[in-house]
């Protein structure tokens, strides 16, 4: 599946993963559950993970974490792929 038809799939996704101040790295078991049963999962990015850093530079932290591609990021949201 190309990256415009994962964007496409991606837009009508509710957001399961919220990432907080424990950072990316507190949400990687529950992201990778996920993506073992869904192999796209939206990933919103609260204020209080964005300390420090973009939504962009943290949501491929954790794409990288769980061994994932990230789809895109729009605003704090970002699609992750597996």
């Amino acid at each position: 599946m190309d990256r415009q038809e994962l964007k496409r799939r991606a837009h009508d996704l509710d957001v399961t993963v919220w990432v907080g101040k424990g950072g990316p790295e507190a949400v990687v078991d529950e992201l990778n559950d996920q993506l073992a049963n869904e192999n796209l999962v939206k990933v919103k990015f609260l204020r209080a993970a964005r300390a420090g850093g973009s939504t962009e530079e943290k949501a491929r932290e954790l794409a990288e974490a769980v061994n994932a591609d990230l789809i895109e990021t729009r605003g704090h949201t970002a699609v992750v792929h597996r």
